[in-house]
């Protein structure tokens, strides 16, 4: 398994699409283009009721932006273009009808922690430590910000994305409401997981998709926001702080 995909299958009305990179599921800008597409062809598919949203490996769920991509950025349109791949997906989640639940088997950083914080509902095992490590580049979280603010509110999401350098333990993640439950193993997980979709694929499709409206009411204006926040990284990827701090990834 060293090959990156975006793949998915359905199981009795339940369709789990599954990201993977071989760099700690980090997301370069043709694997968010292939997510942010497969997110809304599953909204779109009657065969499915519920969507899981998972990485494959069983360590870390995503390590967030490909560094590769970061350090060949050299013009500001080349930074919002690739910014914009979170963009997308995170639009793509909120407009998706269908609930979208996440599995985070293991560490999140970064733009893997906007994913988790897009999904509707998270289960996570106690491996699942985040971090927003954007400052440490010299950017921050703006594109994942308005998803993770949502989440978890503002001042935790103040509070990890100015503490940088730290990972904050699932249990802390569960208190500020980004998981909902935390298990023991992976195998826990995704025994939750089967009975938990089960569920959710015998409740009325109609109904889900209205509570979904409601539940993400008032980020109607997220193609915007999230595309000038976009623009911002752009412009701060290519300042000499963060062209220098990114030198040491190579």
């Amino acid at each position: 398994m060293n090959k990156p995909y975006v793949k998915q299958h359905i199981v009795n009305g339940v369709g789990y699409i599954e990201f993977f990179h071989p760099t700690h599921n980090s997301l370069p800008g043709d694997l968010l283009a292939k997510l942010a597409k497969q997110i809304t062809e599953a909204g779109k598919n009657s065969d499915i009721k519920v969507i899981v949203l998972k990485s494959g490996g069983e360590r870390t769920f995503c390590a967030g932006a490909s560094f590769n991509e970061l350090i060949n950025i050299n013009d500001e349109a080349t930074g919002k273009v690739f910014f914009s791949g979170f963009a997308n997906v995170i639009n793509a989640m909120r407009k998706c009808p269908k609930f979208i639940v996440g599995r985070i088997q293991g560490k999140t950083v970064g733009g893997g922690v906007g994913l988790a914080s897009a999904t509707d509902y998270c289960l996570a095992t106690k491996f699942a430590a985040i971090k927003l490590s954007e400052l440490n580049v010299g950017i921050g979280p703006f594109v994942v910000g308005p998803a993770v603010e949502r989440k978890i509110g503002t001042s935790a999401m103040s509070q990890i994305a100015i503490d940088a350098n730290a990972f904050y333990s699932a249990d802390w993640a569960k208190q500020k409401g980004l998981f909902t439950q935390i298990f023991e193993s992976t195998e826990e997980l995704d025994e939750a997981i089967k009975s938990f979709t089960k569920n959710l694929s015998n409740y009325n499709p109609e109904a889900m998709r209205e509570m979904k409206t409601m539940f993400w009411s008032g980020t109607e204006d997220w193609d915007t926001l999230l595309a000038d926040r976009a623009s911002i990284s752009g412009r701060l990827v290519l300042s000499e702080f963060t062209k220098e701090t990114l030198k040491k990834f190579k």
